[in-house]
């Protein structure tokens, strides 16, 4: 099974009670369970979403609001999650997680981003620009362009969604 990348869009009851359950129960288990509705997988895209955005030159600030879109913070306590037997990410770093300014903060820069023209400024041709892009791209069937295309559209909806429901975005790595 592969190890991608996870986002959940949750309230700060859901997780409160996320934390009570773990304290609350003998083995930890905070009853993690977010609608499916309310996940998103963004598979292996994340590096190569930075990638893209570096090699096309995009400007500090919105690079930056793309990683903290991608990374999290680690200002919300979420070490409950990372409980042994109930670790939601027990592949990868420990799940961070964005407030719900951060969310909307990050929605709002997400949407000033023209991924398209982003794309546009890589080589033509898939191959070459799969090479440019490194880590795994030329494995990407039917080329990375729409794919990161794809996966860039679905985080920018999911945060903006996010954003509109005053939600918290956990991250982690399954």
């Amino acid at each position: 099974m592969a190890v991608t990348q996870q986002l959940a869009r949750i309230s700060a009851e859901y997780l409160a009670s996320c934390r009570q359950s773990a304290d609350e129960s003998p083995d930890g288990d905070p009853l993690w369970d977010p609608p499916s509705a309310d996940v998103l997988d963004l598979d292996w895209a994340p590096f190569l979403l930075e990638r893209v955005c570096e090699l096309a030159g995009l400007d500090g600030v919105h690079r930056i609001a793309l990683r903290q879109a991608l990374g999290g913070d680690t200002a919300i306590d979420l070490a409950f999650l990372s409980a042994h037997l109930h670790a939601i990410g027990p592949f990868g770093p420990d799940p961070t997680a964005l407030s719900t300014a951060q969310v909307a903060r990050a929605a709002e820069l997400l949407g000033q981003i023209d991924f398209p023209a982003l794309l546009a400024a890589l080589p033509t041709d898939e191959a070459e620009a799969a090479s440019l892009i490194g880590n795994g791209a030329d494995k990407i069937v039917g080329g990375p362009k729409k794919y990161l295309l794809e996966h860039f559209n679905a985080m920018r909806e999911f945060y903006r969604g996010a954003s509109q429901r005053q939600l918290l975005v956990v991250l982690w790595w399954d």
